[in-house]
């Protein structure tokens, strides 16, 4: 595989993970609106809006918002560690800001 080929399979390849982990931080949103929110009847109105950290996600009462939450962290890092070991210019990895 040539050189250039390698490099446009890369950053493919970071596209698709940055694709799965925005959907996995979705999901982990969702379940711990229909879930934990739920159950604590917090409820939101149209229009109103809802911050947290990240860190929410490792103290869920759910396991399995706790296991995609070190899954996603896995990604993130992993993503990091691809990007800091090749050349990448600016504006090949925009699309993971």
């Amino acid at each position: 595989m040539g050189k250039k080929k390698y490099k446009k399979q890369l950053l493919n390849t970071l596209k698709s993970l940055e694709n799965s982990e925005h959907y996995i931080l979705e999901s982990m949103t969702n379940l711990m609106l229909f879930g934990e929110l739920k159950k604590n009847k917090i409820e939101f109105k149209d229009g109103d809006t809802f911050s947290f950290k990240d860190s929410i996600f490792d103290y869920s009462e759910d396991k399995n918002i706790r296991k995609l939450a070190k899954l996603r962290k896995r990604m993130l890092v992993t993503m990091n560690k691809i990007v800091a070991k090749n050349n990448f210019k600016d504006k090949e990895i925009k699309f993971l800001s």
